[in-house]
C-alpha cells in the first residue's frame, strides 16, 4: 500500500529533539527522510544519556525512526556541492540550528529560492523576530517564556515544568502542520515557501485557555479555580481542570506516588456518583445538589469523594465510576504505559529491533490514516545509507564515490 507522503524527499538537518520529532513524523507518513550528520560524530544525541556503552542512545533511536543517514561534511567544498545537489532534488529542508547558523554556511532562503524554487524550507527557532530572537532556547525555557510554567503547579509552590515536551515536541507538531500545508499549496503555486515555528509561540498556542482566563480575570475571580486569592494574572491551580466542569486528582489504595485517579464532576452524573460512594445523605442539600453550590467548596466536595477512592485501587475506581458514566482516568506511570495492552494493540508502544542494542521500545505514531498505515522501523546507524543515497539520488559511482570517502567528505 502506498504512503501519504510517498515520493516526497526531505533533507533533515535537524538535531536533538524538536527538529527530529518533526522529521520522524514525516518519515512515518512515507517521506524519504535523509538525515545529514557530521562524519564520525553524528547527531549529538547518539551519545547523550546512554544506557549501554558504545551504542546509539535511546534519546537518538526514539526520535529518528524510519530515516536514512547520510554523513556529509558541509564545511568541505565538495560536501557543500553535494548538499546543494541534494537540495535541488528534494522537496523539503528542515533545520533547527541556532539563529543564523545555516546562513553562515551560505544556505540562505534567498539562495534556496534561486536554486531550488520548489523547496519548502522549514525551521524551528526558540523565538520569533524581535527582542528575543538571538536568545538560546531549550524545552523548559520555551515553557517558561510561553506561559506554561507560570500556570503549572500549586498556588503555594514555584512555577513548574510539565513532563510532556510541549516546547520541543509541541513545536515539532506545529512545524509538521506548516510543512504539509506548504506542500499542498505548492500544487497551486508551483513554488515552495519558508515555514517557521518559534518554540515560545508553540507553547503559547497550547496555553490558549490561560489567555482566555487572563481576560476573564479582569472581571472578577475565576469560580472554577480552587484558589483563595487572585492577582492580576492567572494563578497556578494545582490539578484543577480549568474548564467548565470541575476535576481533581484523588488518592487511591494502596497510596503509592501514582495511585491517583482524575475525576471530573458533570452535573448530570452527580446523583449517581453520590449514590455510588454511599453518600446519599448529601442529596437534597442545596450546597451540594447544584454545580453553583458545589463550586464554592470544591475542596470539601473532592475530599468526600476521595474518602471513598482511598479504599479502592485506581483501577477499581475506574471500573466503578466508568460504569455510571463518570469521566475519570487512572494516573498512568511509565510502567503502566509500556505494559498497557491497549496501547500495544494500537501501535503506540512498539517493540523495535536494532542491530547494536537489540530490542527497545518506542512510542508509535499517533496519526492513523486508513490508506497510509505506519510501520515504525529502527533508527539508522551513523552513515548507514551514505553511499546508497549518493548513488541513488545524486548518481555518484565508482571512483567518485571512493574519492569523497577518502577525502572525509562522507
Amino acid at each position: 500500500m502506498s504512503k501519504a507522503l510517498e515520493g516526497i524527499r526531505v533533507v533533515d538537518m535537524t538535531h536533538v529533539q524538536a527538529g527530529p520529532v518533526c522529521t520522524q513524523m514525516l518519515a512515518w507518513l512515507g517521506a524519504d527522510v535523509i538525515k545529514i550528520e557530521p562524519p564520525g560524530r553524528g547527531d549529538v544525541t547518539r551519545t547523550q544519556l546512554r544506557d549501554l556503552p558504545d551504542v546509539d542512545s535511546l534519546y537518538f533511536t526514539m526520535l529518528n525512526s524510519n530515516k536514512r543517514s547520510l554523513t556529509l561534511d558541509i564545511k568541505h567544498p565538495r560536501g557543500q556541492e553535494l548538499l546543494w545537489e541534494l537540495l535541488r532534488r528534494s522537496d523539503v529542508l528542515v533545520e533547527n540550528f541556532g539563529p543564523g547558523a545555516l546562513d553562515r554556511q551560505g544556505i540562505t532562503w534567498e539562495r534556496l529560492q534561486e536554486e531550488a524554487p520548489r523547496l519548502v524550507y522549514a525551521s524551528i527557532k526558540g523565538f520569533g523576530p524581535g527582542d528575543y530572537e538571538d536568545a538560546k532556547a531549550y524545552e523548559t525555557i520555551a515553557q517558561a517564556m510561553g506561559g506554561a510554567m507560570s500556570t503549572t503547579g500549586f498556588q503555594d509552590g514555584p512555577p513548574t515544568s510539565t513532563g510532556a515536551q510541549i516546547g520541543d515536541s509541541g513545536s515539532a507538531v506545529h512545524l509538521l502542520a506548516g510543512i504539509l500545508a506548504a506542500l499542498l499549496q505548492r500544487h497551486q503555486t508551483g513554488r515552495g515557501q519558508r515555514v517557521q515555528v518559534a518554540m515560545q509561540h508553540a507553547v503559547l498556542n497550547l496555553c490558549r485557555v490561560k489567555i482566555r482566563d487572563h481576560q476573564r480575570l479582569q472581571h472578577g475571580p475565576l469560580a472554577e479555580y480552587p484558589n483563595s486569592e487572585f492577582g492580576k494574572s492567572v494563578p497556578r491551580s494545582g490539578n484543577a481542570s480549568g474548564g467548565g466542569q470541575p476535576g481533581w486528582a484523588l488518592r487511591c489504595r494502596p497510596g503509592g506516588p501514582d495511585d491517583f485517579i482524575y475525576v471530573i464532576i458533570q452535573p448530570h452524573v452527580w446523583e449517581r456518583l453520590v449514590r455510588r460512594i454511599d453518600r446519599e445523605d448529601l442529596l437534597g442539600n442545596p450546597a451540594w445538589d447544584t454545580p453553583e453550590g458545589r463550586l464554592s467548596h470544591l475542596d470539601e466536595v473532592f475530599s468526600v469523594i476521595e474518602g471513598w477512592t482511598m479504599l479502592h485501587t485506581k483501577w477499581e475506581v475506574f471500573d466503578a465510576f466508568s460504569a455510571i458514566d463518570v469521566p475519570c482516568g487512572p494516573v498512568f506511570d511509565t510502567g503502566d504505559l509500556v505494559a498497557d495492552d491497549s496501547l500495544r494493540r494500537n501501535g503506540m508502544i512498539v517493540e523495535v529491533e536494532h542491530p547494536d542494542r537489540g530490542t527497545y521500545l518506542n512510542v508509535g505514531c499517533p496519526l492513523r490514516l486508513s490508506d497510509s498505515p505506519v510501520e515504525v522501523n529502527r533508527s539508522p546507524l551513523l552513515g548507514e545509507h551514505s553511499e546508497v543515497v549518493l548513488r541513488e539520488v545524486l548518481g555518484l559511482e565508482g571512483e567518485e564515490l571512493a574519492l569523497v570517502r577518502r577525502e572525509g567528505v562522507i
